[in-house]
């Protein structure tokens, strides 16, 4: 079988190297090229693809130092109110994070479960600091500084992590790992199918 090269349009998983390796900073004068540009939309397909809040370059196995981040309306519908409440969940339109860095505004720490698309089918309870403020270029090569608070500063904190060679597993209460789907196996008698693509 022909070896398949990144950027890939999957989500890398748990295990592979590039979600530990280091990540390396994007020159600025790469941002507007085509080739750099091509990627971000590849990064926004497969995002898409997952339905996901936040994914980072490592999950399409390059160790670039990108993120992007986005909630809306139907990630909104998929929990109850109360809960997005408690959560402080907020549309967020889509943005681009490159060469980021963090600061901390708010140290109390919340924690709340939290999954990941490379660590496909699993949630666990992740202690995150209630805001932070991140500085990076946008994917036009803008400088920008945006500060964020409750849920989507949990988002932020988890790309950023990813950055880094971080993953939830790292800083999860290990005794509230779960599978996500533990109900529906038991109710279809694990006849479940879990795909990755």
């Amino acid at each position: 079988m022909p070896q398949v090269k990144p950027p890939y349009i999957h989500v890398t998983q748990i295990g592979d190297p590039v979600l530990r390796a280091p990540t390396l900073p994007v020159e600025p004068q790469v941002i507007p090229l085509l080739q750099f540009q091509v990627i971000i939309q590849q990064m926004k397909k497969v995002m898409k693809k997952y339905n996901n809040v936040g994914l980072a370059a490592p999950q399409i196995g390059l160790p670039w130092q990108v993120f992007m981040i986005q909630i809306m309306e139907k990630h909104m519908k998929e929990v109850d109110e109360s809960i997005r409440n408690i959560r402080g969940m907020e549309l967020v339109p889509l943005q681009v994070f490159i060469n980021p860095t963090m600061k901390t505004i708010d140290h109390k720490m919340i924690s709340f479960p939290e999954s990941c698309a490379s660590f496909l089918g699993y949630n666990a309870v992740v202690p995150r600091a209630k805001a932070v403020e991140i500085t990076a270029l946008n994917d036009k090569g803008e400088t920008f500084t945006a500060s964020f608070k409750d849920w989507t500063a949990r988002i932020v904190q988890h790309e950023m992590d990813h950055l880094k060679g971080i993953l939830y597993t790292d800083r999860m209460d290990r005794k509230t790992l779960a599978c996500s789907y533990w109900n529906e196996i038991n109710l279809h008698e694990g006849n479940i199918e879990l795909r990755f693509d």
